[in-house]
């Protein structure tokens, strides 16, 4: 049981220090973001996939090391949070106390990340509604003015102006 608990610990471990990558990650992208870098959003996107995986390779292996305690245990995976297995410590203070140490190091580390994704999801916001002005502006600059486009029966026609950019003749 003892070589099982270390090793969810050290998964526990790994899994904060991606965490950690993926929200550092998350504030370079926030002023990426800020500049309007694509190119530079691209390349950070990727390296976020990439710490994923090993995430989701962590996950899994955290998966099989519980599966193997309950089974030690005889408890339902389910049950074995980290909250129940820091209770399960009591007789081993030091273990003990590294797993609430992890359990904070770990939670807050999610929060952050999670505080500066939410304001990653607002700047992305923002970026799209100026877009979608910009598109709309340019639209509008090519359309005719309503007050001198009209058809026969007085309504306004809407006829875009021509493609090029200027009516004079050379």
């Amino acid at each position: 049981m003892a070589s099982l608990m270390e090793e969810f610990m050290d998964v526990l471990e790994r899994e904060n220090g991606e965490y950690e990558r993926l929200t550092e990650l998350s504030r370079e992208k926030r002023q990426i973001i800020i500049d309007g870098n694509i190119p530079a959003l691209e390349e950070i996107t990727n390296r976020e996939q990439e710490i994923t995986s090993i995430l989701k390779n962590l996950e899994k292996k955290r998966e099989e090391v519980v599966n193997d305690m309950s089974i030690v245990l005889s408890k339902k995976p389910e049950e074995l949070t980290v909250t129940n297995m820091i209770a399960f410590l009591n007789k081993q203070p030091k273990e003990q106390q590294k797993l609430k140490e992890l359990k904070v190091k770990l939670r807050a580390t999610i929060e952050e990340m999670a505080d500066i994704n939410t304001q990653n999801e607002v700047l992305l916001q923002h970026a799209l509604e100026m877009a979608e002005f910009d598109l709309t502006l340019f639209k509008s600059m090519r359309q005719a003015p309503a007050t001198a486009n009209y058809d026969k029966r007085a309504n306004n026609t809407g006829e875009l102006l021509g493609s090029g950019g200027f009516d004079a003749k050379q």
